[in-house]
């Protein structure tokens, strides 16, 4: 999978992730992807939620070790 933007917010409570992953986004072209790494254990439902109401599509969501890792791709 195509990545355009690599953010990392490990070690950011919640709003942080998703704030900076919505700054990041609207700095990015429709149709270009972002893979965000937090460590947040509220994160799954905050992104989850983030692109239910803002349109962008959440493409993946995998943990690994004690990282969550989400794909999104930004709407046209």
């Amino acid at each position: 999978m195509n990545i355009d933007i690599e953010l990392d917010t490990c070690g950011l409570n919640c709003p942080l992730p998703i704030l900076k992953t919505k700054k990041a986004l609207s700095g990015m072209q429709a149709g270009q992807r972002i893979r965000v790494r937090s460590t947040d254990s509220g994160a799954a439902r905050d992104f989850e939620a983030f692109a239910r109401q803002t349109g962008h599509t959440l493409l993946e969501q995998s943990t690994q070790g004690n990282e969550f890792i989400f794909v999104l791709q930004r709407r046209d």
